[in-house]
C-alpha cells in the first residue's frame, strides 16, 4: 500500500513538473508570452499599489488565466500542427489563425476588465 501511495504522489509531482516545463518552453519560444509577462507582472504591481479588493482581485486573476491559457493551448496547437504539417498548408495556416485570434480575443477581454477594474481607482 505505501508504495501505491508513493507512485501515486510521484506521479503528481510529475505532472507539475510538466506543466512548468510547458510555462518554460513557452517563455523560450514564444515572443508574445514575453508580452503577456510583463503585462501580469504590471497588472499585479498596479493591484498591489493600488490595494485592489478582493472581488477586483478576483476579476484580475480570472482575467490574467484567460490570457496565458489562451496562450498556452495556441502554442501546443502550433507545435502540434507543425508536427502533422511540417510543409506549408494553407488549412493549417487558417487553423493557426484562428488559434491566434482566440488569443487576442481573450486579450481584448482581459483588457477591457483591466480597465473596468483600474480606472475607478484612479
Amino acid at each position: 500500500m505505501q508504495t501505491m501511495k508513493k507512485s501515486f504522489l510521484r506521479r503528481r509531482i510529475d505532472s507539475f513538473g510538466y506543466a512548468f516545463t510547458g510555462i518554460w518552453q513557452m517563455l523560450i519560444t514564444q515572443h508574445n508570452v514575453w508580452i503577456h509577462l510583463i503585462a501580469t507582472v504590471a497588472v499585479v504591481a498596479a493591484g498591489v499599489a493600488l490595494r485592489l479588493s478582493t472581488a477586483d482581485w478576483i476579476h484580475v486573476i480570472i482575467a490574467i488565466a484567460l490570457v496565458w491559457s489562451a496562450e498556452a493551448i495556441n502554442t501546443a496547437f502550433e507545435f502540434l500542427c507543425d508536427v502533422a504539417s511540417p510543409e506549408f498548408h494553407p488549412l493549417v495556416e487558417k487553423a493557426k489563425n484562428i488559434a491566434a485570434a482566440a488569443v487576442l480575443i481573450c486579450a481584448v477581454a482581459a483588457a477591457c476588465i483591466g480597465l473596468m477594474v483600474f480606472i475607478p481607482y484612479f
